[in-house]
């Protein structure tokens, strides 16, 4: 056998990734080259967290590791090993929607949807570390999420709601 192929199927091994997962411990073979997107939806079948643009500038594959948004387009499975990530299947408990998806659901912040899931769980993950945050610091939250459909006055009332509604309870 040629060295540098050797060498490519050496990288190739899988090896056991541990996390917890939408608050569930799970434990997965995956090999070193897999992205934590296709883990997410190809794996793991979780298909809420949505294949933009595939290079890190759309952000409709936002999940939230230990509650910061990370683009799993531009992440290896393997990075997230003993870590706690969240995609937007783990927002909605006992079917009753979360703070932010009743903001983007009551005030509008979706049109065609597929960006939603992005920019839920990047106001998800601000609203964990800030639950009362300024227009400009939800504008800088959001700064990595693109929608192609609306301009983003929607988008920021529904996070300005969600906050509303965390301070009266709710988990964001």
């Amino acid at each position: 056998m040629e060295p540098h192929k050797q060498k490519r199927d050496f990288c190739r091994m899988p090896r056991m990734l541990s996390l917890t997962l939408n608050g569930r411990a799970r434990t997965d073979a995956v090999s070193d080259n897999v992205l934590l997107l296709d883990y997410l939806r190809e794996i793991v079948g979780l298909t809420g967290t949505k294949t933009g643009c595939d290079g890190g500038e759309c952000g409709a594959c936002t999940v939230l590791v230990d509650d910061r948004p990370l683009l799993s387009c531009l992440t290896l499975a393997a990075r997230v090993d003993g870590r706690r990530v969240d995609t937007v299947e783990s927002l909605a408990v006992d079917g009753r929607l979360s703070a932010v998806q009743r903001g983007f659901h009551e005030k509008l912040g979706s049109q065609c949807g597929y960006c939603t899931p992005g920019f839920i769980m990047a106001s998800a993950g601000l609203l964990r570390r800030n639950p009362r945050p300024s227009e400009d610091q939800i504008r800088e939250a959001l700064g990595s999420n693109i929608c192609r459909c609306t301009g983003y006055v929607k988008i920021i009332e529904a996070v300005q709601h969600a906050a509303e509604l965390c301070a009266q309870g709710l988990t964001p």
